[in-house]
């Protein structure tokens, strides 16, 4: 990794989707490690926990507005990173409806909301903030366990499970489609986590979890190609 190594600047990070919850968690982990932060938050009118962070950054945290579903926004958040350099681009998105319902009953209008926001606007911020990460860096994406298909056994949640899966499969072919870059792509599995989406029930903690996550994402830089990888480091099956 170019920025690390040279030690000319702090690597840089860009999450998507940093206001709370993971993505903020997240954000203060790297900001831990020594990395700056852009973080994006949905409405830059409400305060969050993430500019708490930025309040105590020294300079080192941005904050930058994305709905992620706004496609008339990634030009803007393009032009306003102009000029700076990411070692990681991390697109946290994620919504889940219906949880329990069978995937036949589900709403034409439920299953556009999360298959966009869960599949198809990660992707478009992607390509469109692709040029800004340096050759040798990493684009990663929030997926699920539950987006592997070899690992559904008990059903449910089968909205989000196909959405994550489409997600998995549109990262496969971006990466696919970049033969010869030295660049590392990643599909990270989290697990159940408490977080808002998690729910309270969830067994695992943002502090004993976060600082795996980026264990493992951190792992895959100077790893050219795509992984597929749980927070141990382990590969999930397709």
């Amino acid at each position: 990794m170019s920025s690390t190594d040279t030690g000319q600047h702090p690597p840089v990070a860009l999450i998507v989707g940093a206001s709370r919850g993971l993505g903020h968690a997240m954000a203060a982990e790297f900001l831990d490690r020594g990395w700056d932060v852009i973080g994006t938050v949905r409405d830059t009118t409400s305060r969050t926990p993430l500019h708490d962070l930025a309040d105590h950054a020294d300079g080192r945290v941005t904050i930058e507005q994305l709905d992620i579903n706004d496609t008339g926004r990634l030009p803007l958040l393009h032009e306003a990173l102009a000029g700076r350099r990411l070692d990681v681009l991390f697109v946290n998105a994620g919504i889940t409806l219906n949880e329990q319902t069978p995937i036949g009953a589900v709403t034409t209008a439920d299953f556009i909301d999360v298959m966009v926001t869960n599949a198809l606007s990660p992707m478009r911020v992607i390509e469109a903030l692709e040029d800004l990460v340096a050759p040798a860096g990493l684009i990663g994406v929030m997926s699920s366990g539950q987006g592997s298909i070899a690992n559904n056994t008990t059903g449910g949640r089968e909205v989000y499970r196909g959405s994550k899966a489409a997600l998995n499969m549109f990262l496969r072919s971006y990466a696919a489609r970049q033969g010869g870059t030295q660049r590392a792509f990643l599909l990270l599995a989290p697990g159940w986590i408490r977080t808002a989406l998690g729910g309270p029930d969830a067994p695992f903690t943002l502090q004993e979890s976060v600082p795996m996550l980026v264990d493992v994402l951190l792992s895959r830089l100077g790893t050219p190609g795509l992984a597929y990888l749980d927070r141990f480091g382990k590969t999930v099956p397709w």
